[in-house]
């Protein structure tokens, strides 16, 4: 049957797709068989209706895939940490407010003991920048937006 994905817990992998039929089916992670590309809502998929749920999801070749959509921009983010990122500016952009304040707390400490603490967190900042500015869209969102990683 042909259906859509019409949600999916990135942490878990259960979802509801819709049917040609107007039903809704829950699936299960191992349930999504071919490409890992069609786990996110929107995906036109063909499966097998076994009750209540959908078994081996495919997605549909023939149809039009939609685009993603991000949240947060990772160029944004990396030049935040480019250019402010001895303050924590990338981590309070994504979020990450302990992290952001960790930063600022050190750099802050590191002004009274010779530069040397602010040094290493502006190159912790530095490193960040250029991981998120080499990374796909799709890396990015999945790492730092649904995988919820503060450091690195």
């Amino acid at each position: 049957m042909k259906g859509q994905i019409l949600h999916i817990d990135p942490r878990t992998g259960e979802g509801v797709v819709t049917g040609a039929d107007g039903r809704r089916y829950a699936f299960a992670a191992e349930d999504l068989l071919g490409s890992g590309q069609i786990a996110r809502p929107g995906v036109a998929v063909d499966f097998q209706p076994r009750g209540e749920r959908a078994a081996e999801i495919y997605p549909d070749p023939g149809a039009p895939q939609p685009a993603r959509h991000y949240g947060k921009s990772r160029m944004v983010a990396g030049l935040l940490a480019l250019f402010f990122g001895s303050v924590g500016a990338h981590k309070f952009y994504l979020g990450y407010n302990r992290a952001g304040l960790i930063m600022l707390a050190v750099t802050a400490l590191g002004w009274l003991l010779f530069f040397i603490p602010s040094g290493v967190v502006w190159l912790i900042a530095f490193v960040e920048g250029v991981i998120y500015l080499t990374r796909t869209d799709e890396q990015f969102h999945d790492t730092y937006e649904l995988g919820e990683r503060d450091w690195f």
